[in-house]
Order: structure tokens, then sequence, then C-alpha cells
């Protein structure tokens, strides 16, 4: 039995979402959290699992890409490190906060670790730092981050 590619198994992923949602959706942006396998895999499946509701990229890492902002409503699909879809995100919240301004509340939110302020601000600094080496931008207390906030609204295996 041959093997799908990621690219087969993500328009069988929105053909199947369309079907349940009885939406129309031809394309949607696809990628997969953080910037190691591990991290990524372990995201994924906190989203799965309905633990990880948030994801925090630096305001300088969208600007450094020339990548647009998500907007509420938006619809993404997630993959784990390999590239596999695993299910459809939908866009709650954006706002932009300062590293410093993040709340506990949201922090949770994220779902990482144990769910600390502590361990958000810990974890996320080394990840700014290794996200903005080589852009132009530096980590600072009041750098602005896009905070946003998104419910799974599909799941590969539904």
């Amino acid at each position: 039995m041959q093997q799908l590619s990621n690219e087969q198994r993500i328009a069988q992923l929105i053909a199947r979402f369309n079907e349940q949602s009885g939406r129309a959706v031809t394309e949607l942006p696809s990628w997969h959290f953080c910037d190691n396998e591990q991290d990524a895999n372990e995201c994924a499946l906190l989203v799965l699992n309905g633990v990880k509701q948030a994801t925090t990229p630096s305001l300088y890492w969208f600007k450094a890409n020339n990548e647009t902002l998500p907007e509420v409503g938006d619809l993404a699909i997630f993959t784990n490190w390999q590239g596999q879809p695993l299910g459809i995100i939908e866009t709650v919240s954006v706002t932009i906060t300062a590293f410093n301004q993040i709340s506990a509340d949201y922090a949770a939110l994220e779902g990482e670790g144990d769910k600390s302020l502590e361990y958000w601000q810990h974890v996320h600094w080394d990840y700014y730092q290794r996200e903005l080496a080589g852009t132009g931008y530096q980590c600072h207390p009041e750098m602005p981050l896009v905070c946003e906030q998104f419910r799974l609204v599909f799941k590969e295996s539904e």
C-alpha cells in the first residue's frame, strides 16, 4: 500500500473538514508549533487533547519574515514536526502584549510544562532568543508578542 504524501493528507483533511462543517475551504496554511521536533510534537498533542489553546510568536518574527498577523476567524492546519496534518484550529483572539505583561492565566492557556507563568517565561525567553537570531531584532522585556488564542475545530481522526 502506497504511503500518502503530506500534501495528499492535507487535501483529505480539508475535504473531511468541509464535509463535516458544511464549509467550502479549498486551501489552508499548515505549520507546526515550535522550532524543534520534541516540542513541536508535544505541543501538537496538547492541542489534540484540548490543553494548549494559545500560541505566542514575537511580533518581530512576523516583521522579519514579512508574515501577515493572524486574525479572528482564521483557520490553519497544525502538523507534527514531520508535516503530517493533525487538525484544524480557528483563531478566536489576537492581542499584542509585551513579554513582561503576559499573565499567569494566559501562560496557562499555552498549556505547556506545569502551565505556570515562570515556566512560560523561561521556555519562551529561550525560544525568542532562537527565533530572533539573525533577524536584527533582540529580545527585551518589553518586546511585543502576538498572543493568538485558538480553538480546535477538527481532528485528523474525525
